[in-house]
């Protein structure tokens, strides 16, 4: 019994870090003035923080930190001008995404084993313009619908960062790939009670506004098992927020999903 509590214990803090990424990987705002010179990061002044940057929670570690963000400790570190293993002060605010310009570590962030759909590696895209911002490459995964119905709300590139499908209260949502539950839980207002799944080291999908959670942090699930059912928006809007990510980035679900 206490074996699974402090297992438990881990997956919790570990999807409190998730759900804090998902969130602000979502916001937009103005970068803090001490961002910039190369100085050590301090707490933020105001009530949140910007895209690619994370406040500190009590208890937290660079390891968490980074294995919640897919990035290695030793990049954070670098990026945030601390030591290798250095330790974190709650409050502080930390860089987890690459400054621009960075170069990307040369391999991927140590992360546990989860069921992996099949992936292929994207075709090599042309240079991007100077000064012109990019879509988010679409990741090669084969997805299932997570709750068949109507597309009241469609992807908007920079306005939006999913879909909304509508449903039935009380109608079962599947996962969409097989993978691990990384959130479970009703921490994010503006999701309600919400499911986060982590597919393989670039792809995470989630799923919002639900009645009923059927999953726990931890759970390894299957493509198309139920992992909740369908509830309302802050509207009372029946349906799910359906979103997908690669790599952080938000990308529009219909181009990954069956016609």
């Amino acid at each position: 019994m206490n074996r699974q509590r402090r297992k438990l214990g881990v997956y919790g803090k570990y999807g409190t870090l998730v759900a804090a990424a998902w969130l602000a990987s979502a916001c937009t705002s103005t970068l803090p003035p001490w961002t910039g010179g190369g100085t050590t990061a301090q707490p933020y002044a105001t009530g949140g923080v910007p895209a690619g940057y994370y406040r500190v929670n009590p208890g937290d570690t660079l390891g968490r930190i980074a294995a919640a963000y897919g990035q290695r400790p030793q990049d954070i570190a670098a990026w945030n001008q601390l030591p290798p293993n250095a330790p974190v002060v709650a409050g502080q605010v930390l860089r987890v995404a690459p400054p621009s310009g960075a170069a990307m570590p040369s391999s991927p962030a140590v992360a546990t084993p989860v069921p992996s759909p099949q992936i292929t590696t994207p075709a090599p895209q042309a240079p991007a313009a100077a000064g012109v911002a990019q879509p988010a490459p679409i990741p090669q995964i084969s997805l299932s619908w997570p709750v068949r119905g109507p597309i009241v709300e469609r992807f908007v590139p920079g306005q939006s960062t999913g879909i909304v499908i509508g449903g039935t209260v009380g109608e079962t949502v599947t996962a969409a790939a097989a993978g691990r539950v990384v959130y479970a839980g009703s921490g994010i207002q503006q999701y309600g009670p919400l499911v986060i799944i982590k597919h393989n080291d670039a792809i995470v999908t989630a799923y919002g506004h639900n009645s009923k959670l059927l999953v726990q942090e931890g759970d390894a699930v299957s493509q198309g098992q139920p992992i909740a059912q369908v509830g309302v928006d802050s509207r009372g809007v029946p349906g799910v927020q359906f979103e997908v990510r690669a790599d952080g980035k938000p990308v529009d679900p219909l181009a990954l999903l069956p016609r």
